[in-house]
């Protein structure tokens, strides 16, 4: 593959799931969110842009690498996969803050943690550090599905 192409897939596999952090942070915490119970272990609100932007843009070097490896027809199930969990990535946020329904919410969440795993281990398979690239998306979001279910039992009623 020539080096310009390479670089332009590069950008590309970042940018998708770049794209799809955009989409979701269109649905920001709001008075709703400010007035529900939190546990004592959530974090600042000013972390989450950091860390979100910091594991989208290993997930688009994971994608590149897999992508770079296999070619897009031959790790076509693992690439689509990757591309359904930016779409369950994205459909959180609306559900969370959007709707305001952290019940639907946390189903979206586990079915994402649930697709996060299949791909980290069908890249695992393909380029073992692209695999690798996906275990800190998969402790964050471990951790946000744990949020997420504390608030939704917290504010029930």
């Amino acid at each position: 593959m020539i080096l310009r192409n390479q670089i332009i897939g590069l950008f590309a596999w970042i940018a998708l799931p770049l794209a799809a952090g955009f989409i979701g942070s269109r649905f920001m915490p709001g008075d709703w969110y400010l007035s529900l119970a939190k546990p004592s272990w959530t974090p600042p609100g000013w972390i989450f842009g950091p860390v979100w932007t910091l594991l989208y843009i290993l997930m688009g070097i994971s994608a590149w690498l897999v992508w770079k490896e296999a070619g897009i027809w031959s790790a076509k199930l693992p690439l689509a996969l990757f591309i359904m969990q930016l779409v369950l990535n994205a459909l959180w946020s609306w559900l969370f803050f959007g709707l305001n329904k952290p019940g639907l919410a946390l189903i979206d969440i586990v079915v994402l943690w649930t697709g996060i795993l299949a791909v980290m281990l069908l890249f695992w398979q393909i380029r073992p550090l692209a695999g690798a690239l996906f275990a800190p998306y998969l402790a964050w979001v471990t951790f946000a599905a744990a949020l997420n279910l504390a608030i939704w039992l917290m504010n029930r009623n």
